[in-house]
């Protein structure tokens, strides 16, 4: 996380978007295997050596995705097809793309990626870039680039409703799972050793494991991203007995990530997203993935969103989450 705050915040009000999903795609099926390499040309389309170039001579633009990150990107009914308010936005960078390069017929690779493996994946060249639920923060900002942001968050707990667990405070001797790989499994280790808490802290491999062992009773409390929660909890068994507690001890933004170095895929990225903003189409796309039913349950994360996220698409940036963050 870009922040943690000395004193808890109160909570950044929660955010609600829906976007029109999008996907042209004529190759749906996810794969693992690395896209092809290309040789560089001389074209003026992309820069050598660059991602565009690299799509341009594979013909393939390969996309991460995740399979659990409720609603931003995951697998609802269709294995090979992933749904979600960032994914909708991904397929406005492709298509952005197909007008960039004039390949309308550009053939679109699914990646399934994981908290541990987006990284290296978008570093090693495996996918092109991808749009999830990634903190931009300054360490990470040293690996790899990062669009505009699209989304804010708070780090919150879930919890049984009679568990007795209101904020972090209550943690002590409980246990506690969260992500592998996350900005909130860094911090939660990090609480957990400055206050002698005591916790026996779980990282589960994914946001669907980790809320299976708190709903399975191995965990006491399940920290993530508000939203993130929000997304497990509409798609729990019995959705009433789970609440989302405890004053946020970060703030963070989510933006897509993408290879360092590379100005003029960036720009490509950056004007879709902006596109999006300046429209109003951002809107219709986070009602529908926010204030409206989503699958596989169908059900409303009832989640509205912030000032925090009105301002960022209002004024557009790449940066990390600012050192303070707006009580709301």
């Amino acid at each position: 996380m870009s922040y943690l705050l000395s004193k808890p915040l109160t909570l950044a009000a929660f955010m609600a978007l829906g976007l029109v999903g999008c996907n042209n795609s004529s190759q749906t099926a996810t794969e693992t295997a690395p896209a092809d390499d290309a040789a560089a040309t001389t074209e003026p389309a992309a820069s050598t050596n660059g991602t565009l170039q690299k799509i341009k001579d594979s013909g393939t633009i390969v996309v991460g995705h995740r399979d659990s990150s409720i609603p931003f990107s995951y697998i609802a009914d269709d294995p090979n097809q992933p749904i979600g308010y960032a994914h909708d936005l991904e397929m406005k960078v492709v298509e952005a793309v197909k007008q960039k390069l004039d390949m309308p017929d550009l053939k679109v690779r699914y990646n399934l990626i994981t908290s541990q493996t987006r990284i290296p994946l978008v570093q090693n060249g495996t996918v092109d870039f991808e749009c999830g639920s990634t903190t931009n923060n300054e360490e990470r900002q040293k690996q790899v680039a990062f669009s505009n942001g699209f989304f804010e968050i708070g780090t919150r707990l879930l919890t049984n409703t009679n568990s007795g667990i209101k904020d972090f405070a209550d943690l002590k001797g409980k246990t506690l799972v969260t992500t592998a790989g996350t900005t909130s499994e860094r911090y939660i280790r990090q609480y957990n050793d400055d206050n002698k808490m005591g916790m026996n802290i779980i990282s589960a491999k994914d946001h669907g494991e980790a809320f299976l062992m708190l709903e399975n009773g191995r965990a006491d409390a399940f920290m993530m991203d508000d939203v993130l929660l929000a997304g497990e909890k509409a798609k729990a068994k019995n959705p009433d007995e789970w609440v989302i507690v405890g004053e946020p001890q970060s703030f963070e933004i989510y933006g897509c990530m993408m290879r360092k170095d590379d100005p003029e895929f960036k720009a490509v990225v950056n004007e879709a997203l902006n596109n999006v903003f300046s429209s109003g189409e951002i809107n219709s796309i986070y009602d529908k993935w926010f204030l409206n039913p989503v699958p596989p349950k169908n059900v409303n994360l009832n989640f509205e969103m912030s000032d925090n996220l009105k301002a960022l698409i209002a004024n557009p940036h790449d940066g990390a989450q600012p050192q303070t963050a707006t009580a709301q």
